[in-house]
């Protein structure tokens, strides 16, 4: 199958199968005789692992690493499972600087009047007063 139809297959664009291509992800396409990339089920498949991998914001490097891993037989469910324990924590990090985030913007929200008045509680909490 040609880029467009695997992209819109995949869900993902031209543009980033081609990235993915190039950084080894995605193992290069072969080559009609005019030139275009043609790509197989397996190229289909490991474009939907990376996409759902990104989705649940895997890096590249992992990826990397868990693409090596699923085309290991020799590989663990424990350095699959290591990987997931790092994003898990990634994840959580991230959780809490966003709910601190949503805190302090709560607190800002909550002490402006909100009225006619040009003074606005939210803009010198920014400013640092």
């Amino acid at each position: 199958m040609n880029i467009s139809a695997v992209a819109k297959r995949s869900g993902l664009s031209a543009k980033q199968i081609r990235d993915y291509e190039k950084m080894g992800l995605l193992p290069h396409a072969k080559r009609s005789e005019s030139g275009y990339r043609i790509y197989t089920e397996e190229d289909l498949t490991r474009l939907i692992f990376i996409s759902n991998a990104r989705k649940v914001d895997f890096s590249l490097l992992q990826i990397k690493q868990l693409l090596m891993l699923n085309d290991n037989s020799n590989r663990t469910s424990r350095e699959v499972k290591e990987i997931t324990a790092e994003q898990i924590s990634k994840i959580e990090e991230k959780i809490a600087q966003l709910q601190e985030m949503l805190d302090i913007l709560r607190h800002l929200h909550a002490g402006c009047h909100g009225d006619e008045n040009p003074n606005c509680s939210i803009l010198k909490a920014l400013h640092g007063k």
